[in-house]
């Protein structure tokens, strides 16, 4: 059915190719050139103030999804018809497997809460994506999908320069890297299934126009010729898209003019558009290879990205890092330790309208201070008390989040009173859940003959 549905829709699109979305592509900078534009992009981006919904990645990962899908039905059905498809069509076919693992992975990896705190583009044409979606284009766009570890963290630091990205958005950059090479490649399929329902019509035309053999051609050169007339009228109204005027070409180079009128029509068609029918061949095969090129670029793309240490290339691009490296002992902790210091780092500079690089000095500021009113005396702390750590992540907290104007939510509230209860608050919140769903079931049951008393007993063996 998939296969059908896009058979129809090719055939749909035939003089309408602008409703198929162009390729991400443009020119291919260097590094250096790329770094230039990432400072550009970081001068002219702007996000909105606050968290916002924005325009959801997964439902336009879903749409891509869907169409690519389509769009492997759809060529895998011409092969087995015996219909000859390009490089592209089956590089595509063989390596959809790869495609289809990332999309499972983006969609585990990102969920909506997560998605929902990303910085989203209050202007620009990408407006209301996330800013890091913005970076992930820019870099397919000018690289045509080819993805390189040695450029990204030269593309981000220089994106920083100018304005610094969350600890959110530099873990996303894997994912929404991810998520555009499969936009492009879901683009690029959809133009392979286009041009294909093309070149299926231009044999369908030139099945008409062709005489069926030389003995029929050489006794009724008038009546095909007539036939042949009628055709193109026909057709005379219509664009030729290049893929179809290519195809149309090939069939009907090698036979004879005087046999085949629908050869010099052609050739005056492409003469009024000031082109010849070798500048359109040529300009066809050029684009298949340019496609060709970018479907290896993303599949390619796709598999140096699943090999890559993203831990590793966070802690190299990460601002808040760099700080925390250079001003305490945070780069001699193991990774879930400094994991834990970014995870209470976000989560301060969330509710308390603080940038993260901001709450990093202030909880840094405040371990210095610590630091120096011990070792002038002034006060006798414990050792872990001297660490950044102590104010983001142990008792010290309390301190930065009055410093901070933190605004503590209900769960938090509720979770640190029953720690603060210790095994008592920890077992009565227990008893009395329990108790209070036992005693709501009783009620609700309406059991006839049961008094308070039992129900006090009932609730206190539940309680067992």
């Amino acid at each position: 059915m998939k296969y059908f549905r896009w058979r129809a829709r090719g055939r749909a699109l035939l003089d309408g190719a602008s409703e198929i979305d162009e390729p991400i592509s443009a020119e291919i900078f260097s590094v250096e050139r790329l770094e230039h534009h990432a400072e550009s992009l970081a001068k002219a981006q702007e996000v909105w103030p606050a968290q916002t919904a924005g325009i959801s990645l997964r439902r336009r990962l879903r749409s891509n999804a869907i169409g690519l899908d389509g769009a492997f039905h759809a060529l895998t059905g011409a092969m087995a018809r015996g219909r000859p498809v390009t490089p592209a069509a089956d590089w595509l076919v063989d390596n959809y497997y790869i495609v289809d693992e990332h999309i499972r992975a983006v969609r585990h990896d990102l969920p909506p809460g997560f998605y929902k705190q990303l910085p989203k583009l209050s202007n620009g044409p990408l407006r209301g994506y996330p800013r890091v979606y913005g970076l992930a284009w820019a870099i397919v766009a000018h690289s045509d999908s080819r993805f390189e570890l040695k450029t990204l963290p030269r593309f981000c630091h220089a994106y920083q320069r100018i304005q610094p990205l969350t600890i959110g958005e530099l873990w996303a950059v894997a994912i929404t890297l991810r998520v555009v090479l499969i936009e492009n490649l879901s683009r690029l399929a959809a133009g392979m299934v286009y041009r294909l329902a093309l070149r299926e019509k231009a044999d369908a035309l030139a099945d008409k126009l062709l005489p069926n053999d030389a003995g029929q051609a050489a006794a009724n050169t008038a009546a095909n010729s007539a036939a042949s007339a009628a055709v193109m009228r026909g057709v005379e109204a219509q664009a030729l898209p290049n893929a179809f005027s290519a195809q149309l070409f090939k069939r009907l180079r090698d036979h004879d003019p005087e046999t085949t009128p629908a050869l010099a029509w052609l050739h005056r068609r492409f003469a009024g558009l000031g082109t010849t029918a070798d500048d359109i061949v040529h300009g066809e095969h050029q684009r298949q290879g340019t496609v060709n090129l970018s479907v290896r670029n993303i599949i390619t793309s796709l598999r140096l990205i699943s090999a890559v240490d993203w831990a590793k290339f966070f802690e190299g691009v990460s601002l808040v890092d760099e700080l925390m490296r250079q001003r305490s002992a945070y780069a001699a902790f193991d990774f879930r330790t400094r994991d834990l210091y970014r995870h209470a780092i976000e989560d301060l500079a969330r509710r308390s309208g603080h940038t993260e690089m901001h709450v990093a000095q202030r909880a840094l500021d405040a371990a210095e201070r610590a630091a120096a009113q011990a070792s002038s005396g002034g006060t006798r702390l414990p050792p872990h008390a001297l660490e950044p750590g102590y104010f983001l992540v142990s008792a010290g907290r309390a301190e930065l989040e009055r410093e901070l104007g933190y605004q503590v939510p209900w769960n938090q509230r509720l979770a640190r009173g029953t720690r603060a209860a210790g095994l008592l608050g920890y077992g009565g919140g227990i008893a009395l859940s329990s108790a209070v769903l036992t005693g709501a079931l009783l009620r609700l049951a309406g059991a006839p003959g049961v008094n308070g008393i039992a129900d006090a007993a009932i609730v206190l063996l539940a309680l067992l």
